[in-house]
Protein backbone atom coordinates (compact mmCIF):
# COMPACT_ATOMS: atom_id res chain seq x y z
CA UNK A 1 0.00 0.00 0.00
CA UNK A 2 1.33 3.25 -0.64
CA UNK A 3 1.65 6.59 1.93
CA UNK A 4 -1.14 7.61 0.17
CA UNK A 5 -4.22 5.42 -1.67
CA UNK A 6 -8.27 5.66 -2.25
CA UNK A 7 -10.86 3.58 -1.28
CA UNK A 8 -11.75 2.71 -4.88
CA UNK A 9 -10.37 -0.53 -5.20
CA UNK A 10 -11.02 -1.39 -1.58
CA UNK A 11 -8.67 -1.33 1.84
CA UNK A 12 -8.19 -3.75 4.80
CA UNK A 13 -6.42 -2.17 8.12
CA UNK A 14 -6.18 -2.67 11.25
CA UNK A 15 -6.21 -0.26 14.34
CA UNK A 16 -4.31 -2.00 17.47
CA UNK A 17 -3.55 -0.81 21.01
CA UNK A 18 -4.18 -2.02 24.68
CA UNK A 19 -7.49 -2.00 26.19
CA UNK A 20 -8.49 1.69 26.73
CA UNK A 21 -6.67 2.87 24.37
CA UNK A 22 -9.41 3.24 22.16
CA UNK A 23 -8.41 1.25 18.74
CA UNK A 24 -11.93 -0.24 18.77
CA UNK A 25 -14.22 2.98 19.08
CA UNK A 26 -11.63 4.64 16.19
CA UNK A 27 -12.83 1.45 14.37
CA UNK A 28 -16.08 2.32 14.46
CA UNK A 29 -15.74 6.02 13.13
CA UNK A 30 -13.87 5.17 10.42
CA UNK A 31 -16.72 2.32 9.47
CA UNK A 32 -19.62 4.88 10.20
CA UNK A 33 -17.13 7.78 7.94
CA UNK A 34 -16.99 5.12 4.59
CA UNK A 35 -20.63 4.17 5.05
CA UNK A 36 -21.23 7.98 4.75
CA UNK A 37 -19.10 8.09 1.87
CA UNK A 38 -21.10 5.28 0.16
CA UNK A 39 -18.85 2.58 0.06
CA UNK A 40 -19.55 -1.34 1.84
CA UNK A 41 -17.36 -2.09 4.89
CA UNK A 42 -16.97 -4.76 7.68
CA UNK A 43 -15.67 -4.19 10.91
CA UNK A 44 -14.44 -7.33 13.24
CA UNK A 45 -12.81 -6.89 16.35
CA UNK A 46 -10.14 -8.42 18.63
CA UNK A 47 -10.13 -8.83 22.84
CA UNK A 48 -9.50 -10.62 25.00
CA UNK A 49 -11.60 -12.52 27.96
CA UNK A 50 -10.32 -9.82 30.13
CA UNK A 51 -13.59 -7.32 31.61
CA UNK A 52 -10.85 -4.38 30.69
CA UNK A 53 -7.24 -3.89 29.59
CA UNK A 54 -5.44 -6.46 27.55
CA UNK A 55 -5.14 -6.45 23.84
CA UNK A 56 -7.55 -5.02 21.58
CA UNK A 57 -7.89 -4.44 17.70
CA UNK A 58 -10.53 -3.30 15.17
CA UNK A 59 -9.94 -5.06 11.71
CA UNK A 60 -11.84 -2.88 9.05
CA UNK A 61 -11.98 -4.00 5.16
CA UNK A 62 -14.27 -1.47 2.97
CA UNK A 63 -14.63 -1.10 -0.75
CA UNK A 64 -17.03 -0.25 -3.44
CA UNK A 65 -18.78 -3.60 -3.24
CA UNK A 66 -20.43 -5.34 -0.24
CA UNK A 67 -18.07 -7.05 2.02
CA UNK A 68 -18.84 -10.62 3.51
CA UNK A 69 -15.04 -11.30 5.12
CA UNK A 70 -12.18 -10.63 5.94
CA UNK A 71 -9.28 -10.51 3.40
CA UNK A 72 -6.12 -12.58 3.29
CA UNK A 73 -4.05 -10.08 4.74
CA UNK A 74 -4.00 -6.05 5.67
CA UNK A 75 -2.76 -3.28 3.39
CA UNK A 76 -2.75 -1.08 6.86
CA UNK A 77 -1.55 -1.91 10.39
CA UNK A 78 -2.07 1.29 12.74
CA UNK A 79 -0.40 0.86 16.60
CA UNK A 80 -1.42 2.77 18.78
CA UNK A 81 0.78 1.11 20.93
CA UNK A 82 2.54 -2.29 21.27
CA UNK A 83 2.05 -3.41 24.65
CA UNK A 84 -0.53 -6.07 24.26
CA UNK A 85 -0.04 -6.94 20.40
CA UNK A 86 1.59 -10.36 20.53
CA UNK A 87 -1.27 -11.77 22.16
CA UNK A 88 -2.64 -11.54 19.13
CA UNK A 89 -0.66 -10.87 16.37
CA UNK A 90 -1.51 -13.73 14.37
CA UNK A 91 -4.80 -12.20 13.67
CA UNK A 92 -3.25 -9.40 11.64
CA UNK A 93 -1.79 -10.92 8.30
CA UNK A 94 0.58 -8.79 6.61
CA UNK A 95 3.28 -8.57 3.58
CA UNK A 96 5.51 -7.03 1.75
CA UNK A 97 2.98 -4.76 0.37
CA UNK A 98 1.94 -3.81 3.60
CA UNK A 99 2.40 -0.57 5.81
CA UNK A 100 2.26 -0.53 9.36
CA UNK A 101 1.98 3.46 10.66
CA UNK A 102 2.84 3.98 14.00
CA UNK A 103 4.23 7.07 16.71
CA UNK A 104 7.68 6.85 17.83
CA UNK A 105 7.13 6.78 21.04
CA UNK A 106 4.74 4.16 20.97
CA UNK A 107 7.89 1.77 21.68
CA UNK A 108 9.98 -0.57 19.20
CA UNK A 109 7.27 -2.49 16.49
CA UNK A 110 7.58 -6.17 18.07
CA UNK A 111 9.47 -8.71 15.91
CA UNK A 112 6.79 -10.96 15.19
CA UNK A 113 5.55 -7.99 12.86
CA UNK A 114 8.66 -7.05 11.65
CA UNK A 115 9.31 -10.00 9.82
CA UNK A 116 6.45 -9.78 7.63
CA UNK A 117 8.56 -7.42 5.62
CA UNK A 118 6.00 -4.75 5.62
CA UNK A 119 7.03 -0.90 5.04
CA UNK A 120 6.77 0.99 8.51
CA UNK A 121 6.05 4.91 8.89
CA UNK A 122 6.46 6.89 12.16
CA UNK A 123 3.97 9.86 12.69
CA UNK A 124 3.51 12.27 15.49
CA UNK A 125 0.36 11.59 16.88
CA UNK A 126 1.30 12.14 20.66
CA UNK A 127 2.90 15.50 19.42
CA UNK A 128 -0.11 16.93 17.43
CA UNK A 129 -2.31 15.13 20.51
CA UNK A 130 -0.54 17.03 23.56
CA UNK A 131 -1.21 20.02 21.17
CA UNK A 132 -4.71 20.03 21.46
CA UNK A 133 -7.37 20.44 24.48
CA UNK A 134 -8.10 16.97 26.19
CA UNK A 135 -5.85 15.64 23.05
CA UNK A 136 -6.81 12.55 21.94
CA UNK A 137 -3.63 9.96 20.21
CA UNK A 138 -6.68 7.81 18.68
CA UNK A 139 -8.63 9.99 17.37
CA UNK A 140 -5.30 12.11 15.86
CA UNK A 141 -4.34 8.86 13.87
CA UNK A 142 -7.76 8.24 12.62
CA UNK A 143 -7.52 11.94 10.85
CA UNK A 144 -4.52 10.52 9.78
CA UNK A 145 -5.47 7.38 8.45
CA UNK A 146 -8.53 8.54 6.53
CA UNK A 147 -6.84 11.58 4.84
CA UNK A 148 -4.18 8.96 3.48
CA UNK A 149 -7.43 6.58 2.03
CA UNK A 150 -8.67 9.73 0.51
CA UNK A 151 -11.99 9.97 2.75
CA UNK A 152 -13.61 12.94 2.48
CA UNK A 153 -13.53 15.18 5.64
CA UNK A 154 -16.87 15.55 5.87
CA UNK A 155 -17.81 11.96 6.03
CA UNK A 156 -14.96 11.18 8.84
CA UNK A 157 -16.62 14.23 10.64
CA UNK A 158 -20.18 12.40 10.04
CA UNK A 159 -18.88 9.05 11.80
CA UNK A 160 -17.41 10.46 14.47
CA UNK A 161 -20.92 12.63 15.14
CA UNK A 162 -22.53 9.16 14.32
CA UNK A 163 -20.00 6.97 16.63
CA UNK A 164 -20.07 9.56 19.85
CA UNK A 165 -22.79 11.60 19.91
CA UNK A 166 -24.24 10.02 22.51
CA UNK A 167 -21.10 10.52 24.96
CA UNK A 168 -21.68 13.93 25.07
CA UNK A 169 -20.63 16.96 23.35
CA UNK A 170 -17.42 17.84 25.35
CA UNK A 171 -16.26 14.38 23.82
CA UNK A 172 -17.42 15.11 20.47
CA UNK A 173 -15.87 18.57 20.01
CA UNK A 174 -12.36 17.48 21.38
CA UNK A 175 -12.84 14.42 19.19
CA UNK A 176 -13.19 16.25 16.26
CA UNK A 177 -10.57 18.81 17.02
CA UNK A 178 -8.05 16.02 17.05
CA UNK A 179 -9.65 14.20 14.28
CA UNK A 180 -9.10 17.94 12.13
CA UNK A 181 -5.40 18.30 13.11
CA UNK A 182 -4.79 14.99 12.12
CA UNK A 183 -6.16 14.88 8.91
CA UNK A 184 -4.75 18.52 8.16
CA UNK A 185 -1.13 16.75 9.23
CA UNK A 186 -1.48 14.21 6.66
CA UNK A 187 -3.31 16.37 3.90
CA UNK A 188 -0.67 18.68 3.59
CA UNK A 189 1.85 16.03 2.64
CA UNK A 190 -0.53 15.29 -0.80
CA UNK A 191 -2.33 17.14 -2.99
CA UNK A 192 -4.79 14.01 -3.48
CA UNK A 193 -8.27 14.80 -4.07
CA UNK A 194 -10.24 12.39 -1.19
CA UNK A 195 -12.24 9.89 -2.83
CA UNK A 196 -15.78 8.68 -2.73
CA UNK A 197 -17.96 6.51 -3.81
CA UNK A 198 -21.31 7.23 -5.77
CA UNK A 199 -24.18 7.82 -3.15
CA UNK A 200 -26.56 4.67 -2.58
CA UNK A 201 -29.96 5.26 -3.96
CA UNK A 202 -31.13 4.46 -0.68
CA UNK A 203 -29.30 4.69 2.83
CA UNK A 204 -27.10 1.79 3.74
CA UNK A 205 -27.67 -0.15 7.64
CA UNK A 206 -24.57 0.09 9.79
CA UNK A 207 -25.61 -3.04 11.87
CA UNK A 208 -24.14 -6.12 13.82
CA UNK A 209 -24.83 -9.65 13.66
CA UNK A 210 -26.65 -9.80 16.96
CA UNK A 211 -28.37 -6.57 16.54
CA UNK A 212 -29.99 -7.67 13.02
CA UNK A 213 -30.60 -11.17 15.11
CA UNK A 214 -32.78 -9.28 17.07
CA UNK A 215 -34.35 -7.21 14.42
CA UNK A 216 -35.19 -10.57 12.46
CA UNK A 217 -36.56 -11.67 15.81
CA UNK A 218 -39.02 -9.31 16.13
CA UNK A 219 -39.86 -9.34 12.21
CA UNK A 220 -40.64 -12.53 12.86
CA UNK A 221 -43.07 -11.67 15.42
CA UNK A 222 -41.03 -12.05 18.65
CA UNK A 223 -42.85 -10.35 21.52
CA UNK A 224 -41.45 -11.83 24.57
CA UNK A 225 -37.77 -12.40 25.67
CA UNK A 226 -36.29 -14.04 28.64
CA UNK A 227 -32.33 -14.71 28.43
CA UNK A 228 -29.34 -14.65 30.47
CA UNK A 229 -26.52 -12.73 29.46
CA UNK A 230 -23.24 -14.04 27.53
CA UNK A 231 -20.81 -13.43 25.71
CA UNK A 232 -20.48 -13.05 22.33
CA UNK A 233 -24.84 -13.12 22.59
CA UNK A 234 -25.71 -10.12 25.14
CA UNK A 235 -25.67 -7.22 22.45
CA UNK A 236 -28.99 -9.33 21.14
CA UNK A 237 -30.76 -8.62 24.19
CA UNK A 238 -29.60 -4.97 24.46
CA UNK A 239 -30.72 -4.41 21.54
CA UNK A 240 -34.13 -5.81 21.63
CA UNK A 241 -34.84 -4.56 25.73
CA UNK A 242 -35.93 -0.87 24.63
CA UNK A 243 -37.58 -2.27 21.64
CA UNK A 244 -40.09 -4.88 22.53
CA UNK A 245 -41.28 -2.20 24.65
CA UNK A 246 -42.25 0.59 22.13
CA UNK A 247 -44.22 -2.95 20.35
CA UNK A 248 -46.00 -3.98 23.31
CA UNK A 249 -43.75 -7.08 24.10
CA UNK A 250 -41.04 -7.26 27.16
CA UNK A 251 -37.63 -9.01 27.77
CA UNK A 252 -36.62 -10.21 31.16
CA UNK A 253 -33.13 -10.79 32.27
CA UNK A 254 -33.37 -14.18 33.91
CA UNK A 255 -31.46 -15.58 36.49
CA UNK A 256 -29.82 -18.23 34.19
CA UNK A 257 -30.45 -20.37 30.83
CA UNK A 258 -33.08 -22.31 33.25
CA UNK A 259 -34.50 -20.21 34.16
CA UNK A 260 -34.83 -18.57 30.38
CA UNK A 261 -35.61 -21.41 28.61
CA UNK A 262 -38.50 -22.17 30.84
CA UNK A 263 -39.49 -18.77 30.73
CA UNK A 264 -40.43 -18.71 27.19
CA UNK A 265 -41.80 -22.08 26.65
CA UNK A 266 -44.36 -20.96 29.11
CA UNK A 267 -44.92 -17.44 27.45
CA UNK A 268 -45.21 -19.10 24.58
CA UNK A 269 -47.92 -21.55 25.89
CA UNK A 270 -49.88 -18.93 26.29
CA UNK A 271 -49.29 -17.88 22.82
CA UNK A 272 -46.59 -15.47 22.98
CA UNK A 273 -44.00 -15.67 19.82
CA UNK A 274 -41.18 -15.92 22.19
CA UNK A 275 -36.78 -16.32 21.86
CA UNK A 276 -34.04 -16.57 24.15
CA UNK A 277 -30.26 -15.62 23.33
CA UNK A 278 -27.19 -17.82 24.31
CA UNK A 279 -24.08 -19.36 23.69
CA UNK A 280 -22.59 -22.89 23.72
CA UNK A 281 -22.53 -22.89 27.91
CA UNK A 282 -25.96 -21.82 27.60
CA UNK A 283 -27.46 -24.11 25.56
CA UNK A 284 -26.19 -26.83 27.02
CA UNK A 285 -27.56 -26.09 30.13
CA UNK A 286 -31.34 -25.36 27.94
CA UNK A 287 -31.56 -29.18 26.53
CA UNK A 288 -33.48 -30.65 29.17
CA UNK A 289 -36.29 -27.26 28.71
CA UNK A 290 -35.91 -27.56 24.75
CA UNK A 291 -36.75 -31.21 24.85
CA UNK A 292 -40.11 -29.98 26.70
CA UNK A 293 -40.73 -27.53 24.27
CA UNK A 294 -40.21 -30.78 21.61
CA UNK A 295 -42.72 -33.58 23.47
CA UNK A 296 -45.02 -30.23 23.99
CA UNK A 297 -45.05 -28.82 21.17
CA UNK A 298 -44.82 -25.97 22.17
CA UNK A 299 -42.46 -22.89 19.40
CA UNK A 300 -39.73 -21.10 20.98
CA UNK A 301 -36.61 -19.98 19.08
CA UNK A 302 -32.96 -20.32 20.65
CA UNK A 303 -30.45 -17.99 19.03
CA UNK A 304 -26.58 -19.21 19.97
CA UNK A 305 -23.91 -17.11 19.22
CA UNK A 306 -21.49 -19.43 19.63
CA UNK A 307 -17.83 -19.14 20.80
CA UNK A 308 -14.41 -21.19 20.89
CA UNK A 309 -15.29 -24.39 23.17
CA UNK A 310 -15.72 -26.30 25.52
CA UNK A 311 -16.80 -25.30 28.92
CA UNK A 312 -15.81 -21.78 29.12
CA UNK A 313 -13.90 -21.96 25.97
CA UNK A 314 -12.57 -18.60 24.35
CA UNK A 315 -15.61 -16.27 24.70
CA UNK A 316 -14.14 -13.76 22.86
CA UNK A 317 -13.47 -15.89 19.96
CA UNK A 318 -15.34 -17.23 17.03
CA UNK A 319 -15.74 -20.90 16.36
CA UNK A 320 -18.68 -23.51 14.29
CA UNK A 321 -18.54 -26.44 17.20
CA UNK A 322 -21.84 -26.36 18.45
CA UNK A 323 -23.56 -27.91 15.65
CA UNK A 324 -23.13 -31.27 17.26
CA UNK A 325 -24.96 -30.10 20.15
CA UNK A 326 -27.40 -28.13 18.11
CA UNK A 327 -28.37 -31.61 16.22
CA UNK A 328 -27.78 -33.59 18.88
CA UNK A 329 -27.97 -32.56 22.13
CA UNK A 330 -31.33 -33.76 22.82
CA UNK A 331 -32.48 -36.94 24.37
CA UNK A 332 -34.64 -39.04 22.69
CA UNK A 333 -35.74 -38.94 18.87
CA UNK A 334 -36.76 -35.29 19.29
CA UNK A 335 -37.46 -33.81 15.90
CA UNK A 336 -36.63 -30.27 15.88
CA UNK A 337 -35.07 -27.22 13.58
CA UNK A 338 -31.33 -26.04 13.43
CA UNK A 339 -30.67 -23.12 11.36
CA UNK A 340 -27.31 -21.13 10.30
CA UNK A 341 -27.10 -17.70 9.52
CA UNK A 342 -24.97 -16.86 6.53
CA UNK A 343 -23.69 -13.18 6.92
CA UNK A 344 -24.82 -10.12 9.26
CA UNK A 345 -27.29 -9.24 6.87
CA UNK A 346 -28.85 -12.77 6.74
CA UNK A 347 -28.98 -12.89 10.51
CA UNK A 348 -32.27 -10.96 10.10
CA UNK A 349 -33.93 -12.84 7.10
CA UNK A 350 -32.70 -16.58 8.74
CA UNK A 351 -34.03 -15.49 12.15
CA UNK A 352 -37.64 -13.99 10.95
CA UNK A 353 -37.94 -17.38 8.85
CA UNK A 354 -36.66 -19.30 12.13
CA UNK A 355 -39.84 -17.64 13.84
CA UNK A 356 -42.20 -17.98 11.38
CA UNK A 357 -41.25 -22.09 10.58
CA UNK A 358 -41.22 -22.87 14.76
CA UNK A 359 -44.00 -20.88 15.05
CA UNK A 360 -45.73 -22.86 11.87
CA UNK A 361 -44.77 -26.10 12.81
CA UNK A 362 -44.89 -25.95 16.82
CA UNK A 363 -41.32 -26.68 17.38
CA UNK A 364 -37.71 -26.17 18.58
CA UNK A 365 -35.65 -23.69 16.23
CA UNK A 366 -31.85 -23.25 17.05
CA UNK A 367 -30.36 -20.78 15.16
CA UNK A 368 -26.58 -20.47 15.07
CA UNK A 369 -25.14 -17.62 14.72
CA UNK A 370 -21.08 -17.12 15.91
CA UNK A 371 -18.79 -14.16 17.35
CA UNK A 372 -17.76 -13.37 13.69
CA UNK A 373 -21.32 -12.49 12.78
CA UNK A 374 -22.26 -11.51 16.47
CA UNK A 375 -19.91 -8.70 17.09
CA UNK A 376 -19.40 -7.86 13.79
CA UNK A 377 -20.72 -4.75 12.14
CA UNK A 378 -21.23 -4.00 8.46
CA UNK A 379 -22.42 -1.63 5.71
CA UNK A 380 -25.43 -3.03 4.07
CA UNK A 381 -28.15 -2.37 1.95
CA UNK A 382 -31.34 -2.83 3.28
CA UNK A 383 -33.22 -6.03 3.60
CA UNK A 384 -36.54 -6.39 1.82
CA UNK A 385 -39.55 -5.87 3.87
CA UNK A 386 -40.14 -9.67 3.85
CA UNK A 387 -38.08 -12.58 4.62
CA UNK A 388 -37.23 -15.52 2.64
CA UNK A 389 -40.10 -18.09 3.27
CA UNK A 390 -41.64 -16.47 6.18
CA UNK A 391 -42.98 -13.46 4.18
CA UNK A 392 -44.11 -15.40 1.25
CA UNK A 393 -45.80 -17.97 2.29
CA UNK A 394 -48.62 -16.36 5.31
CA UNK A 395 -49.36 -19.46 6.21
CA UNK A 396 -45.47 -19.71 8.48
CA UNK A 397 -47.76 -18.71 11.77
CA UNK A 398 -49.40 -20.63 14.53
CA UNK A 399 -52.79 -22.75 14.11
CA UNK A 400 -54.43 -21.46 16.93
CA UNK A 401 -57.81 -23.48 17.65
CA UNK A 402 -60.43 -20.51 17.79
CA UNK A 403 -63.63 -21.98 18.49
CA UNK A 404 -64.68 -24.04 21.70
CA UNK A 405 -64.64 -27.85 20.91
CA UNK A 406 -66.66 -30.57 23.24
CA UNK A 407 -63.80 -33.20 21.37
CA UNK A 408 -61.06 -30.87 21.31
CA UNK A 409 -57.80 -33.41 21.02
CA UNK A 410 -54.57 -31.09 21.12
CA UNK A 411 -52.40 -34.15 19.92
CA UNK A 412 -54.65 -35.16 17.29
CA UNK A 413 -52.54 -36.83 14.49
CA UNK A 414 -53.18 -35.07 11.45
CA UNK A 415 -51.97 -35.20 7.28
CA UNK A 416 -49.61 -32.90 7.89
CA UNK A 417 -48.48 -33.52 11.37
CA UNK A 418 -49.64 -29.72 13.05
CA UNK A 419 -52.31 -29.68 15.13
CA UNK A 420 -54.69 -26.52 16.56
CA UNK A 421 -53.28 -25.14 19.77
CA UNK A 422 -55.90 -23.68 22.46
CA UNK A 423 -54.48 -20.82 24.68
CA UNK A 424 -55.57 -20.61 27.55
CA UNK A 425 -58.66 -19.28 28.64
CA UNK A 426 -60.43 -20.89 25.80
CA UNK A 427 -63.72 -22.76 27.26
CA UNK A 428 -63.42 -26.53 26.12
CA UNK A 429 -59.33 -25.67 25.33
CA UNK A 430 -57.91 -27.32 28.34
CA UNK A 431 -55.32 -29.98 27.94
CA UNK A 432 -51.88 -30.89 29.46
CA UNK A 433 -49.00 -29.60 27.97
CA UNK A 434 -46.85 -32.74 29.11
CA UNK A 435 -43.51 -33.90 28.72
CA UNK A 436 -44.72 -37.11 29.49
CA UNK A 437 -45.25 -39.67 26.43
CA UNK A 438 -49.04 -38.89 25.79
CA UNK A 439 -51.72 -39.61 23.80
CA UNK A 440 -53.93 -37.58 21.33
CA UNK A 441 -55.75 -35.35 24.45
CA UNK A 442 -52.66 -34.91 26.02
CA UNK A 443 -53.13 -36.94 29.19
CA UNK A 444 -49.68 -39.13 29.77
CA UNK A 445 -49.79 -42.47 28.36
CA UNK A 446 -46.81 -45.13 27.98
CA UNK A 447 -49.11 -47.50 25.44
CA UNK A 448 -46.84 -48.37 22.36
CA UNK A 449 -49.08 -47.09 20.11
CA UNK A 450 -49.55 -43.56 21.67
CA UNK A 451 -46.09 -43.30 21.94
CA UNK A 452 -45.96 -44.84 17.99
CA UNK A 453 -48.61 -41.82 16.67
CA UNK A 454 -46.95 -39.53 18.55
CA UNK A 455 -43.13 -39.71 17.31
CA UNK A 456 -44.37 -40.24 13.83
CA UNK A 457 -46.58 -36.64 14.23
CA UNK A 458 -43.72 -34.92 15.28
CA UNK A 459 -41.37 -36.09 12.23
CA UNK A 460 -43.70 -35.66 9.96
CA UNK A 461 -44.46 -32.14 10.62
CA UNK A 462 -40.65 -31.39 10.01
CA UNK A 463 -40.06 -33.62 7.09
CA UNK A 464 -42.99 -33.15 5.08
CA UNK A 465 -43.30 -29.30 4.99
CA UNK A 466 -41.82 -27.54 1.88
CA UNK A 467 -38.98 -25.01 2.98
CA UNK A 468 -38.69 -23.79 -0.25
CA UNK A 469 -35.65 -21.70 -2.07
CA UNK A 470 -34.36 -20.74 1.73
CA UNK A 471 -32.82 -23.81 2.63
CA UNK A 472 -29.12 -22.54 0.86
CA UNK A 473 -27.59 -20.04 -0.52
CA UNK A 474 -26.03 -21.25 -4.27
CA UNK A 475 -23.61 -19.23 -5.59
CA UNK A 476 -21.56 -19.91 -9.60
CA UNK A 477 -21.05 -22.77 -11.68
CA UNK A 478 -18.56 -25.35 -11.92
CA UNK A 479 -17.00 -29.16 -11.64
CA UNK A 480 -15.23 -27.73 -8.28
CA UNK A 481 -17.79 -27.49 -5.21
CA UNK A 482 -17.43 -25.77 -1.68
CA UNK A 483 -20.03 -26.57 0.72
CA UNK A 484 -20.33 -24.93 3.78
CA UNK A 485 -23.22 -23.78 6.88
CA UNK A 486 -23.04 -20.50 8.71
CA UNK A 487 -20.40 -17.94 9.12
CA UNK A 488 -17.90 -19.91 6.58
CA UNK A 489 -19.95 -18.81 3.80
CA UNK A 490 -18.31 -15.42 3.58
CA UNK A 491 -14.96 -16.04 3.06
CA UNK A 492 -16.65 -19.71 0.56
CA UNK A 493 -18.09 -17.06 -1.42
CA UNK A 494 -15.08 -15.06 -1.83
CA UNK A 495 -13.10 -17.79 -2.50
CA UNK A 496 -15.18 -19.17 -5.24
CA UNK A 497 -15.33 -16.01 -6.70
CA UNK A 498 -11.63 -15.94 -6.89
CA UNK A 499 -11.13 -19.06 -8.06
CA UNK A 500 -13.82 -18.73 -11.24
CA UNK A 501 -11.66 -15.58 -11.89
CA UNK A 502 -9.11 -17.27 -12.14
CA UNK A 503 -10.36 -19.75 -14.50
CA UNK A 504 -11.04 -22.80 -12.26
CA UNK A 505 -15.62 -23.38 -12.44
CA UNK A 506 -16.11 -23.37 -8.43
CA UNK A 507 -20.07 -23.36 -6.98
CA UNK A 508 -20.24 -22.23 -3.97
CA UNK A 509 -22.90 -23.96 -1.72
CA UNK A 510 -23.94 -22.49 1.61
CA UNK A 511 -26.62 -24.15 3.86
CA UNK A 512 -28.93 -22.19 6.09
CA UNK A 513 -31.01 -25.05 7.21
CA UNK A 514 -29.52 -27.60 8.34
CA UNK A 515 -31.97 -29.73 9.85
CA UNK A 516 -33.74 -31.34 8.36
CA UNK A 517 -31.52 -31.80 5.52
CA UNK A 518 -33.07 -30.89 2.44
CA UNK A 519 -30.97 -34.06 1.61
CA UNK A 520 -32.34 -34.82 -2.30
CA UNK A 521 -32.24 -30.96 -2.88
CA UNK A 522 -28.22 -30.67 -1.80
CA UNK A 523 -27.73 -33.74 -3.69
CA UNK A 524 -29.25 -32.46 -6.90
CA UNK A 525 -27.14 -28.98 -6.21
CA UNK A 526 -23.82 -30.96 -5.72
CA UNK A 527 -24.54 -32.72 -8.99
CA UNK A 528 -21.40 -34.66 -11.08
CA UNK A 529 -18.97 -32.75 -9.51
CA UNK A 530 -15.24 -33.97 -9.59
CA UNK A 531 -14.21 -31.75 -6.67
CA UNK A 532 -15.95 -30.97 -3.31
CA UNK A 533 -14.38 -29.61 0.13
CA UNK A 534 -16.97 -29.06 2.88
CA UNK A 535 -15.44 -25.84 4.64
CA UNK A 536 -16.18 -25.36 8.23
CA UNK A 537 -14.24 -23.97 11.22
CA UNK A 538 -13.96 -26.96 13.77
CA UNK A 539 -11.48 -29.37 14.81
CA UNK A 540 -13.56 -32.67 14.37
CA UNK A 541 -15.52 -31.62 10.89
CA UNK A 542 -18.97 -31.81 12.26
CA UNK A 543 -20.82 -30.89 9.53
CA UNK A 544 -18.89 -32.99 7.02
CA UNK A 545 -19.72 -35.91 9.48
CA UNK A 546 -23.18 -34.94 9.78
CA UNK A 547 -23.53 -34.96 6.05
CA UNK A 548 -22.54 -38.11 5.22
CA UNK A 549 -24.43 -39.84 8.27
CA UNK A 550 -27.71 -38.56 6.11
CA UNK A 551 -25.58 -39.99 2.90
CA UNK A 552 -25.80 -36.35 1.36
CA UNK A 553 -21.86 -36.70 0.23
CA UNK A 554 -20.71 -38.20 -2.85
CA UNK A 555 -17.93 -41.01 -1.52
CA UNK A 556 -15.31 -38.92 -2.97
CA UNK A 557 -16.16 -35.52 -0.83
CA UNK A 558 -13.06 -34.11 1.35
CA UNK A 559 -13.21 -31.75 4.53
CA UNK A 560 -11.29 -28.55 5.27
CA UNK A 561 -11.81 -28.29 8.76
CA UNK A 562 -9.94 -25.78 11.50
CA UNK A 563 -11.37 -24.67 15.13
CA UNK A 564 -10.81 -21.15 16.30
CA UNK A 565 -10.16 -18.69 17.17
CA UNK A 566 -8.31 -17.04 14.10
CA UNK A 567 -11.14 -16.96 11.68
CA UNK A 568 -11.02 -18.45 8.03
CA UNK A 569 -9.98 -16.58 5.02
CA UNK A 570 -10.66 -17.02 0.95
CA UNK A 571 -6.97 -17.97 0.44
CA UNK A 572 -6.68 -20.86 2.43
CA UNK A 573 -10.02 -21.79 1.04
CA UNK A 574 -8.74 -22.07 -2.38
CA UNK A 575 -5.37 -23.39 -0.78
CA UNK A 576 -7.04 -26.47 0.05
CA UNK A 577 -9.42 -26.82 -2.72
CA UNK A 578 -6.35 -26.83 -5.16
CA UNK A 579 -4.93 -29.32 -2.95
CA UNK A 580 -8.28 -31.54 -2.50
CA UNK A 581 -8.22 -31.60 -6.38
CA UNK A 582 -4.95 -32.49 -7.19
CA UNK A 583 -5.28 -35.63 -4.99
CA UNK A 584 -8.65 -36.95 -6.49
CA UNK A 585 -6.48 -36.32 -10.09
CA UNK A 586 -3.95 -38.57 -8.69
Amino acid sequence: MTERSTLDGGAALAITGSGGSGAVTAGLILLAAVGRAGYYGLLGRSAGPQIRGGESAAMLRFGPRPIECMGDRFDLLVGLDWENVARFADELPLDRNSLILTDAQAGPIPEILVRSGAQVRSLPWKALADGQTEGRVNMVALGMVGAMLGLPPDALEAGARATLGGKGGRVLAHSLECIRSGYAAADAQSSSVPSSALAPAVARWNISGNEAAGLGGVRGGVRFVAAYPITPASEVLEWLAPRLELLGGSLLQAEDELASINMIIGSSFGGVPSLTATSGPGLSLMVEGLGLAVASETPVVVVNVQRGGPSTGIPTKSEQSDLNIALYGLHGDAPHLVLAALGIRDCIDTVAWAVGLAEHLQTVAIVLSDQILGQSRAIVDPPGDRAFGAGETPHLQRLIARDADPDHRRYRPTPDGVSPMALPGLAGGMYTGEGLEHGPGGAPSSRAIDHAEQLDKRLRKLTGFDYGPGWAEIRGEGDHVLLTWGSAAGPVFEAAERLRDSGTPTRAIALRLLAPLQREALLEAIGSAGSILVVEQNQTAQCFAYLHSQQALPAHARSYARPGPLPLRPGEIMRALTESAEREET
